[in-house]
């Protein structure tokens, strides 16, 4: 099961992992490596989730 809040999808494939490129290829890179990063930093801050999605297997 992935956790996301609100607005976190594009942080994140399907099955949970972190997007490190991208979705737009014509996207800045650095620009898409610091938003990855703060918003990793917000999972190990422990911010609480609002949106609680389930994957089916």
């Amino acid at each position: 099961m992935s956790i996301l809040r609100a607005g976190d999808e594009k942080f994140h494939y399907s099955d949970g992992s972190h997007r490190w490129i991208p979705p737009d290829p014509d996207y800045d890179q650095a620009v898409w490596d610091e938003q990855v990063r703060q918003h990793k930093l917000g999972h190990l801050r422990g911010e609480r989730p609002k949106v609680r999605l389930q994957r089916l297997v």
